[in-house]
């Protein structure tokens, strides 16, 4: 049975991490007020950089002197190569041929190497690995390991801290870790909070493999949410998905594309597809009260594809 990640755990992670993240702010927004939670002001832009430093920082020393190496569409490989600066070590990302210029270009301006291979995460999984044992790495996974959920975790942890009267929290849905902690987070301090995972329509790995009762490999996903096209939740992130998680919903690119804009005209948030996945959950659940909280999971968006989503909301 698969161990799921304690309060008590994500605490310590807070303890680990503390100085390094940013204590993003919780904005109230509209009435009655939709609270954001601004992880695109996290140092990279995005919550990644939570579990990252988590991570990094419970590994050993010969660990971190051997390089560290994961797989992501952006977000994460940006969060490990800043992560991996500030330790001290050197970062291998392996990244889609399809990731947006501006996430590429951030990881190799926090000194990241970036390597291309193929267009979903199953193959940038095979490549990593092959790079670890070719050149002998330590691992980063992105969602599916409890160091990794731990730090995420601490997103939750902040929500209530900063709004103890929330009665839902609004996560977007990539493989998975930001959902697994902060359920964790909320449901380990206040069990009558509801906890909603969104994930975009083109992509809904978790909601299909909830129906089905255990992981399920969707054979392709598309989503104008990049981050969050993941073919298959983790193994760790789905079990705390069951355990945890009060709902999963979908919504479509066009609302995705819409809660792009209402953040920024209603609150001037940057927000990326992927980061604004979340509050589109909200807005289409509607009735929103007291205590309901949406995460902004991350900010990176170029200035042509943010101008795009604008146009289109």
């Amino acid at each position: 049975m698969t161990r799921l990640v304690t309060l008590e755990d994500i605490r310590a992670a807070a303890e680990r991490i503390e100085g390094k993240a940013v204590r993003t702010p919780l904005i109230a927004v509209g009435g009655p007020p939709l609270y954001i939670k601004c992880e695109n002001f996290q140092p990279m832009g995005a919550f990644k950089f939570r579990g990252v430093l988590n991570m990094l920082a419970r590994l050993s020393p010969e660990a971190l002197a051997a390089g560290v190496v994961t797989y992501s569409s952006g977000n994460h490989g940006q969060a490990l190569a800043l992560a991996a600066r500030q330790f001290g070590t050197r970062a291998v990302v392996v990244m889609p041929e399809t990731a947006p210029r501006v996430k590429v270009e951030g990881v190799r301006g926090y000194g990241g190497e970036v390597i291309f291979a193929g267009t979903t995460s199953l193959q940038r999984k095979a490549r990593a690995e092959s790079e670890l044992s070719a050149r002998g790495l330590t691992m980063v996974p992105p969602f599916d390991h409890a160091w990794i959920i731990e730090g995420a975790g601490t997103t939750g942890l902040e929500i209530v801290e900063q709004c103890p009267d929330v009665t839902s929290v609004y996560v977007p849905v990539g493989g998975g870790g930001l959902l697994a902690g902060v359920a964790a987070a909320v449901k380990g301090t206040r069990p009558d909070a509801r906890v909603i995972g969104v994930e975009p329509a083109g992509a809904p790995k978790m909601s299909t493999s909830r129906a089905a009762g255990h992981p399920v490999t969707l054979e392709k996903t598309s989503s104008i949410a990049d981050g969050l096209v993941a073919l298959r939740p983790g193994e760790i992130t789905f079990a705390h998905a069951q355990a945890l998680v009060d709902e999963v919903i979908t919504v479509d690119d066009g609302a995705i594309a819409a809660a792009i804009g209402w953040l920024f005209r209603e609150a001037r948030i940057v927000a990326e597809p992927s980061g604004a996945t979340a509050v589109a959950g909200a807005l289409k659940a509607g009735a929103i009260s007291e205590g309901t909280v949406a995460v902004v999971s991350g900010g990176n968006v170029s200035p042509g594809d943010y101008v795009g989503y604008l146009r289109e909301a």
